[in-house]
């Protein structure tokens, strides 16, 4: 499983013109399944997404998840996360789980990580939707996450 974390002042993701999905100060998480990825992959990287300490604390530090400034989380599913482009020009996506099995651990992974901040404070996109993501990264602040 692959994560992209931005620390975001506010991110939203539309579907047709819909907003679907919004958030203000908090995480936005950009979620790629690989092929081989478990439940228990999802609770793992569910509990390092939401205890990662990427706010800063009065000092000014990097000290502080996303529960602790009381902030929000919007997932949003990317495939392309897989994308290995190192023969040719052309990504190649075998790695990443196949659609069904992908959407099972999407679900999972929200799943995990409204049991540790809360349902209301969780917001996502559309699996496999086409989707227009906005955001504006605070810092600018992002982090690669990757299961084992």
């Amino acid at each position: 499983m692959r994560l992209l974390i931005q620390r975001v002042s506010q991110a939203k993701v539309t579907v047709e013109g819909k907003t679907i999905g919004e958030i203000s100060h908090g995480l936005l998480i950009f979620l790629g399944v690989g092929d081989g990825d478990t439940e228990e992959t999802c609770k793992e990287m569910a509990g390092k997404a939401a205890r990662l300490r990427i706010f800063e604390d009065e000092n000014g530090k990097m000290n502080l998840d996303v529960n602790q400034v009381s902030g929000s989380v919007l997932i949003v599913s990317q495939f392309t996360l897989y994308g290995d482009t190192r023969k040719g020009n052309r990504p190649n996506f075998t790695s990443a789980a196949k659609p069904d099995e992908a959407k099972r651990l999407y679900e999972c992974f929200i799943k995990e990580i409204q049991a540790i901040l809360s349902e209301n404070r969780v917001a996502q996109g559309s699996f496999g939707a086409m989707m227009k993501v906005e955001l504006i990264n605070d810092g600018p602040v992002t982090i690669w996450v990757e299961s084992c």
